[in-house]
């Protein structure tokens, strides 16, 4: 016979489950006895229209923490309302106020947590003249109309680990997409928003998902630009929901699992296809972009990021594909709302971002019909690719092959410069440490009010130098002496020229500032220009600034205590730490998607490849942007030697490495009398274009790597440093 403990123990396990719900029709019965809508209940409980009449009518369950919120409610409309009891109220739209839970998180920074203003838009979502829309939405890119309900299969509850209550959205939210950007599906169905947002997702294919994702989730972002497109919805799935609906768990192959594909034939291909759903050229990868034409001028189209299969570069976002989904919508939420909604590695968002800030069309009226039809942008690369001049192009264009161009390229790329071990002093080899400084977003700080070609390139043979026209011209600059302690500013591993040779504007515009009189042979010179990256940078500058600022690391510090902070920022939050990181990827990615080379082993030089398809395939643009921040270094090693007295024993892109007396850039930096950096030289900072700390190693370890070739630079983090421009995916 059982003993009175284990009776009791068994009771205190029933009364640990998780709360029974009465029966679906009691609940609408509940609901409607009290005189609330379905769509004031989902309002309470942070959830959809959509969700609620899935509980009422058997479906699908709700999900701690809903759950338990949701049986409060019923059990406080239970002793109101029993059956036959007092006659139910008339239906009312009055606010249902939230039943009690545990207090909230503490706030994401730099995020509201106040109530959404219904039916208010922001000026982003500002109405549209009549042909806008259709003016901005590519023919394949995709929104859908509502469809009929389709059954959803129920699924069995489910124990889980707790999540973050859901909290509101910010005030000012678009009515549009009440439930943010994006949400992170799990295998049980429950799908992780921003501000702790938790909906519940009964699809178990991908083409239940996309259509539960357009007509119920409230998922997407508006324009970034007004003649621009709202963003899609992203659905970003974990390894069990990718199972769940009918993927692998890994995608395994010969080649980077970042270009593997399903084959054509695999499942869930043939049901999208089945569904009248189409995916983009690259298939159903680690980013997936699946949609049907659009109506009316609006999208239908839902992007899908498996983790399991890499779809977030850990060099990109560490360790945020190990994360817990709620956090991991936290981190993507960040940046989304910072700076765009992923659409694949953050070189693709980089690139994709200087076009939605900069749209290719607008509407304007035709005067003569008096019809909308699509314009234009000022300002912007508009809809049609335009081939580079051969110089500035890559030896496999279509441009070099078909002409036979033999002239020569633009070099304009990164530092990579060691000085040569003879040229040390003793004195410098006696001191102790040697310091790295690295600049913060070197390439965006470049970008500022950076004047660049917005046309094609036109011919000139001797032609008078100009600084203020972009183009690239072959300049003799082998004549101009310089400091050989320092690297030379035309070309990228620091070597003095040896003739004429291809140049963009701001490296010849810098050697007339160095005093040489440039007598330029040819140019490749564009007559529409405009400051392109300008939206670009401002965005991204501000992302940068004010993730650093939620990690303490803020612009009021003084140079001690910016140290202090930087060397403590990573570990304050390792979430927004990696949205820090992938700002930078986006940053330097984006420049390098301008010059996206041919990627698979089968294709031949003289090919157009797919980037060449794309009016942002401007590899002029991205020598323009490295050009000035070259030309940036070189001026502040050149000021340096003009204060201080020293030189830097390498350089590789934007990490710089001195000798040092002491451990910290405080010990030769140059100051004044009064404290103040001096201008001109290397300053400490949060921002664009300010410095660092790199790393700290002896000097005897610097010297030993320049002995045997290797730059310091690239290994005085500890870690490694790449400066390479990522160009794929």
């Amino acid at each position: 016979m059982a003993t009175e403990e284990e009776l009791f123990a068994s009771v205190d396990a029933l009364l640990a489950q998780e709360p029974q719900l009465p029966p679906p029709a009691e609940r609408a019965r509940l609901r409607e006895a009290a005189g609330i809508t379905q769509a004031r209940l989902a309002q309470a409980l942070r959830s959809t229209t959509q969700t609620v009449k899935n509980w009422e009518n058997g479906r699908s369950e709700p999900k701690p923490p809903r759950l338990e919120a949701y049986q409060r409610l019923l059990n406080g409309w239970a002793e109101k309302y029993p059956k036959h009891g007092p006659a139910a109220p008339a239906p009312t739209s009055a606010p249902v106020p939230a039943p009690a839970a545990a207090p909230d998180p503490q706030p994401l920074p730099g995020t509201s947590t106040a109530p959404a203003a219904p039916g208010t838009q922001t000026a982003q979502t500002a109405p549209q003249s009549p042909a806008t829309a259709t003016a901005t939405a590519p023919a394949t890119a995709p929104a859908t109309a509502p469809e009929p309900e389709r059954p959803a299969t129920a699924r069995p509850k489910t124990s889980r680990r707790p999540v973050r209550k859901p909290a509101p959205r910010a005030a000012g939210t678009d009515p549009r997409f009440p439930h943010g950007p994006l949400a992170v599906l799990d295998g049980d169905g429950t799908a992780y928003g921003v501000d702790g947002i938790v909906l519940d997702c009964p699809a178990t294919t991908i083409p239940q998902l996309v259509e539960w994702t357009l007509t119920e989730s409230g998922l997407g972002a508006p324009r970034l630009h007004r003649n621009g497109r709202d963003a899609d919805p992203l659905i970003v799935l974990t390894a069990a929901a990718a199972v769940k609906l009918g993927l692998p768990e890994r995608l395994e192959g010969p080649e980077q699992r970042r270009s593997l594909r399903l084959d054509d034939g695999h499942p869930v291909v043939r049901q999208i296809t089945r569904a009248k759903w189409n995916l983009t050229q690259r298939g159903f990868g680690p980013w997936a972009r699946i949609y049907r034409p659009a109506q009316a001028g609006q999208r239908r189209c839902v992007q899908l990021a498996v983790l399991s299969w890499d779809a977030l570069d850990t060099r990109s976002w560490p360790g945020v594909a190990q994360m817990e989904p709620a956090e991991i919508a936290r981190v993507l939420g960040v940046y989304a709302t910072r700076v765009t909604t992923p659409r694949g590695s953050t070189a693709v968002s980089g690139l994709e971002l200087m076009t939605a800030l900069r749209p290719p069309t607008r509407a304007v009226q035709d005067r003569s019909t008096g019809n909308w039809v699509a314009g234009r942008n000022p300002g912007s690369l508009g809809t049609e690719p335009v081939d580079p001049a051969p110089p500035e192009a890559t030896p496999e264009h279509p441009v070099v092959v078909s002409s036979g161009w033999t002239g020569g390229f633009l070099d304009e790329e990164a530092y990579q410069w060691v000085r040569t071990i003879d040229l040390l002093s003793d004195a410098e080899c006696l001191l102790p440490f040697a310091v790295g400084l690295d600049l913060n977003t070197a390439f965006l700080a470049a970008a500022v009010r950076l004047t660049v070609g917005l046309s094609g390139p036109e011919h000139f043979v001797n032609p008078p130098f100009n600084p203020k026209i972009p183009g690239s011209w072959l300049v003799d600059l082998s004549r101009i002496e310089l400091d050989p302690r320092l690297p030379s500013p035309f070309t990228p591993t620091g070597e003095r020229p040896a003739g004429p040779a291809w140049y963009q504007t701001h490296t010849v515009a810098y050697a007339q500032e160095l005093g040489c009189n440039v007598t330029p042979l040819e140019a490749y010179l564009r007559r529409e220009t405009g400051a392109y990256l300008d939206p670009w940078h401002d965005r991204l500058k501000t992302a940068y600034v004010d993730t650093l600022a939620d990690l303490g690391v803020t612009k009021d510090l003084d140079d001690h205590a910016f140290l202090v902070a930087m060397e403590r920022h990573q570990q304050a939050d390792p979430g927004l730490a990696a949205v820090l990181a992938a700002i930078k990827a986006t940053i330097k990615g984006g420049v390098g998607k301008l010059r996206e080379r041919p990627q698979g082993r089968h294709y031949r030089d003289g090919e157009r490849w797919p980037a060449l398809q794309r009016p942002t395939w401007r590899p002029d643009i991205r020598a323009a942007v490295i050009s000035k921040a070259r030309v940036n270094m070189h001026r502040k090693l050149a000021n340096m030697a003009k204060l201080t007295g020293l030189y830097p024993l390498a350089v590789l892109s934007d990490c710089v490495v001195y000798p040092s007396p002491g451990r910290s850039p405080l010990d030769f930096l140059p100051y004044s009398a009064s404290g103040k950096p001096q201008p001109g030289a290397f300053r400490l900072g949060p921002t664009p274009g300010l410095a660092k700390v790199e790393g700290v190693q002896e000097m005897s370890w610097a010297v030993d790597l320049m002995e045997q070739g290797f730059n310091p630079a690239r290994h005085i983090k500890g870690g490694g440093h790449d400066a390479s421009l990522d160009e794929g995916e």
